[in-house]
């Protein structure tokens, strides 16, 4: 168990990307120029939802310096797109469901005549009712905006039985949570550079799975796969939002159609029209528990609203119904969960892909029942928790772990929860601590693709080269990558060369998600180091006939160790002029055995305590202070591993005291980063502490978890508790009102 604080820096490896980044001299794939390249614009719609009646290019044609406007009508393959299945329109031809939709690109020499060009272009809309509630969505006398209706989906767990259980609980608490709409607010908004080839198209564009991207791409564009390369790296950020095609069908289309590169960049307006966004949802709970504080019954009721396509809503909406016990045991439990097509904006993957939205109704659950028990509300959840072997939160077999115990004690020595309760104070500004709990699960679950592999091969050039088809999304990867190989290989980073997110040169790893990429390299590398190593010592040992026995890999060659002496026998440049040799391996994300729909195996958890100030006479909430303890297996690198939990926080931060990307009738009113609130160097607390807890349970040879979301998961219950602690006012909408904050004062 490590505190990675003041000592971080000296025990930890450089990221081989961070210089360049910090610096501003890297070159992103928005930052691409080629020679003779066009720009590219995307016409959206006027409306959340109508008719179209009449699309008329002609005039924008006719435009000095425009090479090419498209429709529908030169989409030659499927006109749709979308991770689970194809929903989402290329272009609209008949009807527009939301804002976002697009209607028509163009291509023209500068950015300002394509811009000019769109609107030149005629669209004659009949509008139609507008749906931007998911209750309004359910109501089967609704208009219907598919046509299978409005509800996507639907997932339920059931065990034991709530009904006859609530009436033998000591104390019973209801309560609806309303979560909001989150941007993922990426400094890099969506974009590319699209290169037609002699032998198909290149594209050069941030995604989270190129692969994948890939297959949609040759769908739409009616093209082998084999002629389409992917590049996806580097990128500024995704967060879960690029894991979406966004603007690659329009670079593509309008890169084939005019026979000339073609660059597109989106800006913050745009961006916010068109991308994905986290799942607004409405949560309403009802939990029973004992005088003793042992949980009884439990019946929750998610709606979700996933907006006009279905994108990745139905796995979103699993995960929740999957977390909405967490790590607790329940006897009796009862969930429902919809998933609502409405005409706001797209919903879809985000950092912590709907166990944020769960766990904030959860705990705030587990903290009102121990309020009213008069129990502490650690030693609520420690009555609770679930034992090592139990199952998993849907009754599924997951990986022996005692996480959840480790990081619930670990977090009851933080000293933030040894201050002086609010109450006992007496000023205009109130003091309040407060703590969480949660679990995460990684990887895809249970009956969803989840390919993973890696590929590891000795270069002409003499350099080990490590090969996956992962995307470096400013995670860290290449750390992590960087780090593992020469601990698994033995050599050096000089004689190591990372080769990641191109369909051309990696293999097919998965998407980079779901805090699967540091597991899965991690795994990889336990299946190429043996055989790689046997065959590099086999060679040279033939060269030098030293015994391969007596070989082993090192810095910049192969070196004989005999008699506690060690000299280099033979260099990695020398083995590479004689043969090359590559190994690769091909496997799956581990997953329970229970066919339970995205259902989990591997678990990672975190315990978080947090210090608020709340101002009573201008309703600010000022998070002074907070306190992880995370147990995720081995640490790979810890300033990454520190970077990933520190930066999950304060975009957790900001969705649980700023951020709304508001809409009123199907529209944004939060369009730009003027009324878009994300946390500042201000409101970042000047005390950040995290504990990492490395053990795993005995017998776990599943190696290290992803804490690319963990760190997102926990801080909003916690939040709500301190303010609780502070005012008596219970949160039950994020973000928090400073209205709400300032009502509460009679109360004090």
């Amino acid at each position: 168990m490590g505190n990675y604080t003041s000592s971080i820096l000296k025990t930890s490896r450089i990221r081989p990307d961070g210089i360049e980044k910090v610096t501003g001299k890297l070159s992103y794939l928005t930052d691409l120029q080629i020679q003779g390249m066009l720009y590219g614009k995307v016409l959206r719609s006027q409306y959340p939802h109508a008719k179209i009646l009449n699309i008329s290019v002609e005039k924008a044609e006719q435009l000095p310096g425009v090479k090419a406007v498209i429709t529908s009508k030169d989409v030659p393959g499927l006109n749709g797109f979308g991770l689970i299945f194809p929903d989402q329109p290329v272009f609209c031809d008949s009807v527009v469901r939301y804002v976002g939709d697009a209607i028509a690109a163009v291509a023209a020499i500068t950015p300002e005549i394509a811009e000019k060009a769109l609107h030149l272009i005629e669209v004659d809309y009949e509008p139609l009712p507008v749906i931007d509630d998911p209750e309004k969505a359910l109501d089967p006398s609704s208009i219907p905006l598919h046509p299978n209706g409005n509800l996507l989906h639907q997932a339920s767990y059931v065990n034991g039985n709530v009904h006859e259980s609530f009436p033998h609980c000591d104390v019973v608490v209801e309560e609806t949570y309303q979560l909001p709409r989150q941007m993922h607010a990426y400094m890099e908004t969506e974009g590319g550079l699209f290169i037609p080839e002699e032998d198909g198209l290149s594209v050069y564009a941030g995604t989270q799975h190129g692969y994948k991207d890939r297959f949609q791409l040759s769908r739409i564009l009616d093209l082998p796969e084999t002629e389409i390369r992917v590049v996806s790296s580097p990128m500024g950020g995704s967060f879960g939002g690029k894991d979406e095609l966004n603007i690659q069908p329009y670079g593509a289309l309008l890169a084939l159609k005019t026979g000339c590169p073609v660059k597109i960049h989106q800006s913050r307006r745009e961006s916010v029209c068109a991308g994905i966004k986290k799942h607004p949802m409405k949560i309403t709970v009802k939990t029973g528990a004992t005088k003793e504080g042992k949980l009884l019954a439990h019946q929750v009721r998610i709606l979700a609203d996933t907006g006009a396509y279905a994108t990745l809503g139905p796995a979103v909406l699993d995960f929740a119904v999957e977390h909405a016990v967490g790590p607790y045991v329940i006897p009796n439990v009862e969930t429902h969960g919809f998933c609502l097509f409405t005409n706001n904006g797209v919903a879809g993957e985000f950092r912590g892909f709907g166990g944020n939205q769960i766990t904030f109704a959860l705990e705030g659950q587990i903290d009102r029942l121990a309020d009213q028990l008069g129990i502490c509300p650690l030693e609520m959840r420690k009555r609770n928790l679930r034992k090592p072997t139990d199952c998993g939160p849907v009754g599924q077999e997951i990986a022996p772990t005692n996480g959840d115990e480790l990081v619930l004690k670990e977090i009851a020595h933080s000293p933030l929860l040894k201050t002086e309760k609010a109450h006992k104070q007496d000023s205009w500004k109130k003091v309040g601590t407060g703590v969480a709990l949660t679990m995460h699960g990684g990887g895809l679950g249970f009956g969803r693709l989840d390919p993973a592999g890696g590929k590891i091969a000795l270069n002409q050039d003499g350099k080990i080269q490590i090969m996956f088809g992962f995307e470096e999304v400013g995670q860290g990867l290449l750390a992590v990558i960087e780090t593992l190989t020469t601990k698994a290989i033995g050599c050096s980073t000089a004689d190591l060369e990372i080769v990641i997110g191109d369909t051309d040169k990696a293999p097919h790893s998965g998407s980079s998600t779901a805090s699967r990429g540091t597991s899965m390299v991690w795994h990889s590398l336990e299946r190429l180091k043996g055989p790689f190593i046997e065959k590099l010592v086999t060679q040279a040992s033939a060269i030098s006939d030293y015994p391969k026995e007596q070989l082993v890999l090192g810095e910049n060659g192969v070196w004989l160790c005999e008699n506690s002496e060690e000299k280099l026998v033979v260099t990695y440049k020398q083995l590479a002029e004689e043969k090359t040799v590559s190994v690769e391996t091909q496997f799956d994300f581990p997953t329970t055995p229970n066919a339970i729909p995205g259902g989990h195996f591997l678990y990672s958890f975190a315990a978080v305590a947090v210090k608020v100030e709340v101002n009573l006479v201008t309703g600010h909430v000022k998070v002074i202070d907070i306190d992880q303890a995370v147990a995720a297996g081995p640490v790979v690198n810890p300033i990454g591993y520190l970077g990933q939990i520190e930066g999950g926080t304060i975009m957790a931060l900001g969705y649980t005291l700023l951020e709304e990307a508001q809409m009123e009738e199907g529209r944004y009113v939060t369009n730009n980063f003027d009324s878009y609130l994300i946390p500042g160097i201000q409101d970042i607390p000047a005390s950040m502490h995290v504990r990492a807890i490395e053990d795993l349970w005995e017998g776990d040879s599943y190696g290290p978890r992803g804490v690319g979301e963990i760190g997102t998961i926990a801080l909003a219950p916690a939040i709500a508790r301190a303010i609780y602690e502070a005012t008596g006012h219970w949160v039950t909408k994020l973000p928090v009102s400073r209205d709400e904050i300032l009502q509460s004062r009679e109360r004090i």
